[in-house]
């Protein structure tokens, strides 16, 4: 068996999963993350003494993949479940939506449209069933369903603030998956010890078991010519993989790709949405949703999650953390936006949602920006079929993209099963080629 290391390239969740199962079966690993922390989107931030994940997360009884992961790992019993609500603003005004009589309540709609909003909401995955809704227009199968009302004034804009003006021809089956893990009013999770717990938990497993991560560096390129895999890295390094699993988005890896490699990749391209995210410590908790879209109020943000819903105050000094965030391309203007200007516009907008809450300016203890260009890959229609594999044929490098993990929604779950199968095919090609030497040698 060889001795080269598989170089994973990524220090995200899949990155460290990935890790952690080949380290696992025996096999010699070494992980490269470009930025000085591990985690993706999960890393953490210190702020005045206080750890905050820059990006909101949480577990849901149904993550069947990650759960357990955090079992074998010692941490399931770490996770704390708490019943949470979700809320809606609207043209300036303040909803819960959750039950029946509050959709009875929610006046920015006609009382025939909430009816209907409601009864088709109770139906949908019996709905969807048997359709090929990867080949449906999100907007086309929403707008027969629920009218052309609920999708302009509702749907559109809440669905739509994920994925852009391109929201309409995401194919129908990414919304139909995302019924199954998402609901108003649901029991979610958080770490005790904050995903940071499952990054630093994964990083010592994988280091006992002999894995190598190395943080703060940068892949130059990925050559596989000439029988080699081979990784070259800035200031010069060279490593002779035994293969390559990539983590990273697809059209980075390309631009790493020398010609043989480049060649052979899935010529799928996939556009992504990024994300820029405000973290504010208020001195006083909002309404008490864990989750609240924000529609037609004149905010550049699009939503508002109160994380201190879920986890409580006291690990935030008795504040309340709350993110607001606005998707949009890593080309817009608000991307390349400087964060003090985003902080002082938004906490201000913030203020204008819930102005019998905040009193002046110190409401807000503090406020960070936050921002990832690649998190939500945008799908088009037939995408299930042309989804790449995660074997790069004729060369030894993997993928495992968010480009894969389609039509799941893109979470920590569904990232831990992609990196499970593909940790689960490389071993099982690992264990059939010794197989094969150890056949040869007796033979």
């Amino acid at each position: 068996m060889s001795t080269q290391p598989i170089v994973v390239i990524g220090g995200g969740i899949s990155g460290l999963t990935i890790a952690y199962r080949l380290a696992k079966s025996g096999a010699p690993v070494r992980v490269l993350e470009s930025s000085k922390s591990l985690g993706g989107l999960g890393i953490a931030e210190e702020i005045d003494g206080v750890t905050i994940e820059r990006f909101y997360h949480c577990i849901m009884p149904s993550d069947d993949n990650l759960l357990p992961l955090l079992g074998e790992l010692g941490l399931d019993e770490d996770v704390d479940w708490r019943p949470t609500t979700m809320g809606m603003v609207m043209d300036g005004k303040r909803y819960s939506f959750n039950t029946a009589r509050d959709l009875l309540a929610f006046t920015p709609l006609k009382l025939k449209d909430r009816i209907r909003f409601g009864a088709v909401s109770l139906l949908l995955r019996r709905l969807g069933r048997g359709k090929d809704l990867d080949n449906t227009r999100t907007e086309d199968w929403l707008r027969s369903i629920y009218g052309n009302v609920v999708w302009t004034r509702i749907l559109q804009p809440l669905f739509g603030a994920k994925f852009g003006a391109a929201f309409g021809d995401v194919p129908a089956l990414y919304l139909y998956q995302r019924l199954g893990r998402e609901s108003n009013v649901a029991v979610r999770g958080y770490p005790a010890g904050g995903y940071g717990s499952i990054v630093e938990a994964l990083r010592g497993a994988i280091e006992a078991m002999g894995g190598r991560i190395d943080c703060g560096v940068t892949v130059e390129s990925v050559s596989t010519g000439d029988g080699r895999t081979l990784v070259t890295l800035a200031g010069g390094e060279q490593i002779d993989a035994e293969s390559v699993v990539s983590t990273i988005p697809l059209p980075t890896l390309r631009s790493l790709a020398d010609q043989h490699l480049g060649e052979r990749l899935p010529d799928v391209s996939v556009e992504y949405q990024g994300v820029v995210n405000a973290a504010f410590f208020l001195n006083r908790p909002l309404d008490g949703h864990y989750w609240a879209p924000v529609i037609n109020c004149d905010t550049d943000f699009d939503g508002v999650v109160e994380m201190s819903a879920l986890t409580g105050t006291a690990r935030y000094g008795g504040r309340s953390l709350v993110y607001v965030m606005q998707y949009c391309d890593r080309r817009s203007p608000l991307f390349a936006e400087h964060e003090s200007m985003t902080a002082a516009r938004w906490s201000h907008q913030l203020a204008t949602l819930y102005p019998d809450l905040f009193d002046g300016e110190d409401m807000i203890d503090d406020v960070r920006i936050f921002k990832a260009p690649f998190v939500e890959p945008i799908h088009t229609l037939g995408y299930g079929a042309r989804r790449p594999d995660a074997e790069v044929v004729g060369t030894d490098v993997w993928l495992a993209t968010t480009a894969q993990i389609y039509p799941d929604v893109t979470s920590w779950n569904s990232s831990v099963g992609l990196a499970n199968s593909v940790a689960d095919r490389i071993t099982a090609g690992r264990t059939a080629m010794a197989l094969r030497a150890r056949d040869r040698l007796v033979h």
